[in-house]
Protein backbone atom coordinates (compact mmCIF):
# COMPACT_ATOMS: atom_id res chain seq x y z
CA UNK A 1 0.00 0.00 0.00
CA UNK A 2 1.22 3.44 -0.62
CA UNK A 3 2.32 5.20 2.26
CA UNK A 4 0.13 8.61 1.66
CA UNK A 5 1.22 11.13 4.15
CA UNK A 6 -1.87 13.39 4.13
CA UNK A 7 -3.91 12.64 1.17
CA UNK A 8 -6.54 9.87 0.43
CA UNK A 9 -8.18 9.11 -3.17
CA UNK A 10 -11.76 9.32 -2.76
CA UNK A 11 -14.79 8.07 -5.24
CA UNK A 12 -18.24 8.64 -4.21
CA UNK A 13 -19.83 5.77 -1.90
CA UNK A 14 -21.97 4.96 -4.51
CA UNK A 15 -19.17 4.01 -6.69
CA UNK A 16 -18.72 0.06 -6.32
CA UNK A 17 -14.69 0.33 -6.56
CA UNK A 18 -12.95 -0.60 -3.30
CA UNK A 19 -9.43 -0.65 -4.42
CA UNK A 20 -7.02 0.58 -7.40
CA UNK A 21 -3.42 0.00 -7.77
CA UNK A 22 -1.53 3.55 -8.17
CA UNK A 23 -0.92 2.80 -12.19
CA UNK A 24 -4.36 3.21 -12.68
CA UNK A 25 -5.10 6.08 -10.56
CA UNK A 26 -2.27 7.70 -12.49
CA UNK A 27 -3.63 6.94 -15.63
CA UNK A 28 -6.27 8.15 -14.94
CA UNK A 29 -5.19 11.85 -13.60
CA UNK A 30 -2.90 11.98 -16.21
CA UNK A 31 -5.69 11.24 -18.86
CA UNK A 32 -4.29 7.86 -20.29
CA UNK A 33 -7.44 6.24 -18.99
CA UNK A 34 -11.17 7.87 -18.92
CA UNK A 35 -12.54 4.88 -17.41
CA UNK A 36 -12.22 2.70 -14.01
CA UNK A 37 -11.62 -0.89 -13.93
CA UNK A 38 -15.02 -2.38 -14.94
CA UNK A 39 -15.56 0.09 -18.15
CA UNK A 40 -17.50 2.69 -15.84
CA UNK A 41 -16.66 6.40 -16.68
CA UNK A 42 -13.74 7.98 -14.50
CA UNK A 43 -13.32 11.65 -14.25
CA UNK A 44 -10.42 13.16 -12.21
CA UNK A 45 -10.53 16.60 -10.41
CA UNK A 46 -7.09 18.18 -9.04
CA UNK A 47 -6.71 20.54 -6.47
CA UNK A 48 -4.98 24.12 -7.27
CA UNK A 49 -1.64 23.70 -8.87
CA UNK A 50 1.01 24.64 -6.16
CA UNK A 51 -0.28 23.06 -3.56
CA UNK A 52 1.26 20.57 -1.33
CA UNK A 53 -1.10 18.00 -1.49
CA UNK A 54 -1.08 18.01 -4.81
CA UNK A 55 2.28 17.99 -5.38
CA UNK A 56 2.43 15.14 -2.65
CA UNK A 57 -0.65 12.88 -4.80
CA UNK A 58 1.51 13.05 -7.96
CA UNK A 59 4.86 12.14 -6.82
CA UNK A 60 3.23 9.47 -4.93
CA UNK A 61 1.09 7.65 -7.45
CA UNK A 62 2.59 8.71 -10.58
CA UNK A 63 6.65 10.00 -9.50
CA UNK A 64 6.39 13.37 -11.06
CA UNK A 65 7.62 16.24 -9.74
CA UNK A 66 5.23 19.72 -10.03
CA UNK A 67 8.30 20.87 -13.00
CA UNK A 68 7.45 17.40 -14.87
CA UNK A 69 3.75 17.49 -14.90
CA UNK A 70 3.55 21.30 -16.02
CA UNK A 71 6.05 19.99 -18.84
CA UNK A 72 3.54 16.80 -19.10
CA UNK A 73 0.03 18.99 -19.61
CA UNK A 74 1.80 21.31 -22.09
CA UNK A 75 2.71 18.42 -24.25
CA UNK A 76 -0.64 16.58 -24.11
CA UNK A 77 -2.99 20.14 -24.69
CA UNK A 78 -0.77 21.32 -27.18
CA UNK A 79 -0.51 17.51 -29.21
CA UNK A 80 -4.39 17.84 -28.12
CA UNK A 81 -4.52 14.01 -26.32
CA UNK A 82 -5.23 15.24 -23.21
CA UNK A 83 -6.89 18.33 -20.95
CA UNK A 84 -5.24 17.98 -17.24
CA UNK A 85 -8.38 17.31 -14.54
CA UNK A 86 -10.54 20.46 -13.41
CA UNK A 87 -9.12 22.23 -11.07
CA UNK A 88 -11.21 23.01 -7.52
CA UNK A 89 -10.66 24.90 -4.61
CA UNK A 90 -10.35 22.89 -1.57
CA UNK A 91 -10.42 19.20 -0.69
CA UNK A 92 -14.30 20.04 0.73
CA UNK A 93 -15.04 21.07 -2.81
CA UNK A 94 -13.68 18.15 -4.36
CA UNK A 95 -15.30 16.05 -1.80
CA UNK A 96 -18.29 17.22 -2.59
CA UNK A 97 -18.62 17.31 -6.42
CA UNK A 98 -17.35 13.51 -5.76
CA UNK A 99 -20.13 12.45 -3.09
CA UNK A 100 -22.73 13.56 -5.92
CA UNK A 101 -21.32 11.85 -8.69
CA UNK A 102 -20.32 8.42 -8.91
CA UNK A 103 -18.24 8.83 -12.24
CA UNK A 104 -15.49 11.36 -10.05
CA UNK A 105 -12.45 10.97 -8.32
CA UNK A 106 -10.15 12.96 -6.53
CA UNK A 107 -7.52 13.06 -3.53
CA UNK A 108 -8.46 14.72 -0.41
CA UNK A 109 -6.74 15.94 2.44
CA UNK A 110 -7.26 13.39 5.00
CA UNK A 111 -9.35 15.45 7.66
CA UNK A 112 -11.86 16.49 4.89
CA UNK A 113 -12.94 12.79 4.79
CA UNK A 114 -16.55 11.76 5.57
CA UNK A 115 -19.19 8.83 5.25
CA UNK A 116 -20.16 10.65 1.59
CA UNK A 117 -17.47 9.75 -0.20
CA UNK A 118 -15.30 6.20 -0.18
CA UNK A 119 -11.34 6.32 0.38
CA UNK A 120 -9.73 4.22 -1.96
CA UNK A 121 -6.72 2.09 -1.01
CA UNK A 122 -4.52 2.69 -3.07
CA UNK A 123 -2.04 -0.31 -3.71
CA UNK A 124 1.56 -1.20 -5.17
Amino acid sequence: MVSAADFVVVVSARNPLNALRADQVAAIFLAQSGRFPGGAEAVALDLPLGSPLRNEFYATVAARTPALMKAYWTKMVFTGRGQPPRELASSVAARKLVADNPAMIAYIDKSALDASVKALEVMQ
